[in-house]
Order: C-alpha cells, then sequence, then structure tokens
C-alpha cells in the first residue's frame, strides 16, 4: 500500500450525500444501494481533530473487507462486491479508490454490541470499585488487562454526535429489541468474536475487546454492517508485549490521546492541531496491524 495524499472530508458531487460522521462519509447509491467512504479523520474524546491521519482510512477499509469476508459464514454482511469507482464520475475515483465500500442499504440496529475478552478500560474501573463489568460479576482477584474466564457480551446505546454511548444492561437491550432479536445479537457477536480472536492471537494480536453493528433488511435478516475488528472498533494488543498486571500499548490513536493529554485543551471544539510525529507513529501502529493481520 503507497502511501496517498490525506482526505479529511470527501467531496462528491454524483451522489447525494446522506451523512458525514465521525470518520466516515455516506452517499446514496439509488434506493437500495449506499457509497461509504473511509476518511482519514480520527476523533479522540469525542471529538473529531481537523488533522487527518495519513492512509488511516484506506488501512481501515483493508481491515474491514478482510474480516468481512473471514467472518462471513459466522453472519452475512453488507458488503455487496460492487467497486466503488464504478458508482462515481472519473474526476472522483480518487476520493474513493481503496478507500469505499458499496453496501446493501439495511435498517441499523439501535445498539452497539460489545465484546470484551479481556479486563480494560472502563471494565478495569468498574471492576475495581465493585467486582463487576457493565453489572455482571466477576471472580475475585483478577488483575488489568487479564483474560476474562468468558468473554462478555456488554451491549451500549448508539449515541449521537459528541455525545458517548452508555452501557445498557441487557434486559434493557432484550426489551429494547425483542427477546429472539437480542439472542441472535448476543450469540452472533460472540461467535464472531470468538473466532477472529483465535485467527489474531495465531499472528501475534491480542484483541481484548470489539463493537460489532447490525442492520437487518425488509424481510427482518440479520447482517454485519459498518466497519468490523479495526483499531477504531477493537482494542489490539501485542501479544509479544502482553502481560497481565499492566496495560499492553496498543495499535491504535493511543499516540494522539496521550499528546492531547499533555495540552492545554478542554476537550471540546476545536482540537489542537497535531504534530508530524504524532501522525507518524499513529500511522505506523494501523499499518503494523494491518501487516500482522494480512500480511
Amino acid at each position: 500500500m503507497n502511501p496517498s495524499k490525506p482526505l479529511l472530508e470527501s467531496r462528491l458531487t454524483s451522489l447525494p450525500l446522506m451523512h458525514r460522521g465521525k470518520v466516515r462519509d455516506i452517499y446514496a447509491v439509488g434506493e437500495d444501494r449506499l457509497l461509504v467512504i473511509q476518511t482519514d479523520r480520527l476523533s479522540a474524546f469525542d471529538v473529531v481533530l481537523s488533522t487527518p491521519v495519513p492512509d488511516k482510512g484506506r488501512i481501515l477499509t483493508a481491515l474491514s473487507d478482510f474480516w468481512f469476508r473471514y467472518l462471513q459464514d459466522v453472519i452475512p454482511n453488507h458488503l455487496t462486491g460492487t467497486p466503488p469507482e464504478s458508482v462515481v464520475i472519473p474526476e472522483e475515483r480518487s476520493q474513493v479508490a481503496e478507500r469505499a465500500f458499496v453496501v446493501r442499504k439495511l435498517q441499523p440496529l439501535p445498539v452497539e454490541a460489545i465484546v470484551r475478552g479481556y479486563l480494560a478500560g472502563s471494565g478495569w474501573g468498574e471492576y475495581q470499585r465493585s467486582g463487576t463489568v457493565c453489572g455482571i460479576p466477576l471472580p475475585p482477584g483478577l488483575k488489568q488487562a487479564a483474560r476474562l474466564p468468558e468473554p462478555l457480551f456488554t451491549p451500549s446505546t448508539k449515541a449521537a454526535a459528541g455525545a458517548h454511548d452508555q452501557n445498557i444492561p441487557y434486559a434493557e437491550m432484550d426489551a429494547l429489541l425483542g427477546r429472539e432479536r437480542a439472542a441472535e445479537i448476543k450469540s452472533a457477536a460472540l461467535a464472531l468474536y470468538r473466532k477472529a480472536a483465535k485467527y489474531a492471537l495465531e499472528r501475534g494480536i491480542i484483541i481484548a475487546d470489539t463493537k460489532f453493528e447490525f442492520g437487518v433488511d425488509a424481510a427482518g435478516k440479520l447482517f454485519l454492517i459498518d466497519e468490523a475488528l479495526t483499531p477504531d472498533s477493537s482494542r489490539f494488543w501485542p501479544l509479544d508485549q502482553y502481560r497481565a498486571g499492566i496495560s499492553p500499548p496498543s495499535f491504535d490513536k493511543q499516540f494522539v490521546r496521550d499528546w492531547l493529554e499533555t495540552q492545554h485543551w478542554d476537550k471540546r471544539p476545536p482540537a489542537p492541531a497535531l504534530p508530524p510525529d504524532v501522525l507518524a507513529k499513529t500511522t505506523e501502529k494501523y499499518r503494523e496491524a494491518l501487516r500482522l493481520l494480512i500480511g
């Protein structure tokens, strides 16, 4: 993958823009398909930064494409196989090349399906206070970053832009979606995590936790949508640097968060512009995850 010019924001005129999210720009392709562009935008502390991370969108696209195909025997996904360059005018192909998918237009479900295999992040904080993760009791005496006895399914709400997702009890998801649908999502999420985590571990990466999103078609069939198992939606740790009791380094935007914490910034827009060395280290981490997982 040769370096490309960073893309902070797509500007297509050949398709109607439907939504501009934290990272992805979404355009309508007729009545039943969407063009999803992974830009090089990065968000930290729920603020979209003004400095793009070179090649981030292309790396996320390559990783998601791999995982969607690797996991399609667990659950179907929203990919159509249509080349993104074929749905835009020639002058706009450089904005979608290697960083976009043409996907089925599905009805997104209003929950995020989070699976935790290790004790990290907010889960570690809660465990220290109450011995639970998202209200689920765990054995006493676990260390930070410890592997959990079994992966935990801990759903959350999908917050609007600028807001925080909120963990919800499984019973609330059950009431929101119905018993059968909630059980189907839980089963799919855990199966996806287990298969992906086993593959990644054999290649030197621990998937500590991840989130999945699902949608349904008109017939009610469930599909995996959005993205899958990238450093933006998952906590990846290098196996050779892992040990329980400490917070392992991760293949994600931690360099950015660490640098922002040193700045005089109230974590409200606009965020400080990122210096070149922080951008380079962040791209390097994303590239390393891609190399280890798919070569």
